[in-house]
């Protein structure tokens, strides 16, 4: 069954050619985000880590993820917070602490998204470890050790090529050992998250593309001997409405491309990464390639789409959302029911025995 996810709008939206998406930055806006999605039918929400604002501009608004996900997950009950976070920008000792707490504040719903980064220039601005591509995937993999060790067992220590504890205490440890979610493209990228992460997520991409990457990380996870991959999601933003036609124009509005400050990031993103897919500045105007698995249209076409991704293989999608609030409500009210309908018309019928 298709779990459902949304991006917590940590900038006030997500589009880069709109100026005013009706999402306040205020964590007021953002408690009432939250409290609503998980009494609609939404099962978590990911918290993107970013210092400077990659959607406005350097200039605009961006919240603190950990602070954030504290107070999310002490004004929800019931939905998983997924919280991203990158290595170059923690101590992993400090994170598995800060995890830990978050663990007990949220009351076992945390899990964390390892991001190896590729923005060079907040890097430059915070005073993040910025090396080349392949190395800050090797420096995950360690963080990922040391987070583990840390919450399991106690003392703990470890000595590697970018960490070395002696003896650490931390307590307490976590209710449940949090999850870990990563997602990468390139050959490096997918040989490590094979063996370090718990879970692969991706930007967003068609059935097709799905397929083959969920094929290609679901045969590297064997390969390690570890057990498999526990779920796949992807990133998608959503446009819903009651014609194709005022699909279409909405589409067109959002994607009106105007060079400015919101692209500012978008050079370093594509020379800083290497991706398995062409992106262009239309698929920019939406963070995250969410325009890619075309969630748009009427109730009846998008949940149609999100079975083909089902039958694909992913089991999340992590999904955006303009105006945020009131296109999250409408997902909720028109297109998660017929999802849970055609979920249940292709679920075999029991056998008599």
């Amino acid at each position: 069954m298709m779990r459902f996810g949304y991006w917590t709008p940590i900038f006030g939206g997500w589009l880069r050619n709109v100026d005013d998406e009706q999402t306040p930055a205020t964590f007021e806006h953002l408690k009432t985000i939250a409290q609503t999605a998980e009494q609609i039918g939404f099962d978590l929400t990911l918290i993107a880590e970013l210092n400077l604002n990659d959607i406005n501009g350097q200039d605009a608004p961006s919240f603190d993820a950990w602070e954030l996900a504290a107070a999310i997950g002490a004004v929800t009950q019931t939905q998983e917070i997924m919280l991203a976070v990158r290595p170059g920008y923690h101590l992993p000792a400090l994170a598995a602490k800060k995890a830990a707490t978050l663990d007990e504040i949220s009351g076992g719903r945390l899990t964390l998204n390892v991001v190896s980064a590729w923005w060079a220039e907040e890097a430059r601005q915070y005073g993040g470890i910025f090396s080349e591509h392949d190395d800050r995937y090797r420096r995950s993999e360690e963080f990922v050790e040391v987070l583990r060790g840390l919450w399991s067992q106690t003392p703990f220590s470890y000595t590697g090529d970018y960490y070395q504890l002696d003896g650490t205490h931390l307590q307490p440890k976590p209710r449940v050992t949090p999850r870990i979610y990563a997602g990468g493209e390139s050959e490096a990228g997918r040989a490590s998250i094979a063996g370090f992460a718990d879970a692969y997520v991706t930007h967003g991409g068609t059935p097709d593309e799905l397929r083959a990457k969920i094929a290609d990380m679901t045969a590297r996870r064997k390969a390690t001997g570890i057990a498999p991959f526990a779920d796949f999601g992807m990133a998608a933003f959503a446009i819903v409405r009651d014609s194709e036609e005022d699909a279409r124009q909405e589409l067109e509005r959002i994607t009106d491309v105007k060079h400015g400050a919101a692209y500012e990031s978008y050079r370093d993103f594509v020379s800083k990464s290497q991706l398995d897919t062409v992106v262009d500045l239309r698929d920019y105007s939406v963070s995250n390639r969410g325009l890619r698995p075309e969630l748009v249209g009427t109730p009846e076409v998008v949940a149609r789409r999100i079975m083909e991704f089902s039958r694909a293989g992913v089991g999340i999608l992590l999904l955006q959302f303009s105006p945020h609030l009131a296109e999250m409500e409408r997902f909720a009210r028109d297109v998660i029911p017929r999802v849970r309908e055609l979920e249940a018309a292709e679920r075999p019928a029991p056998t008599r025995g």
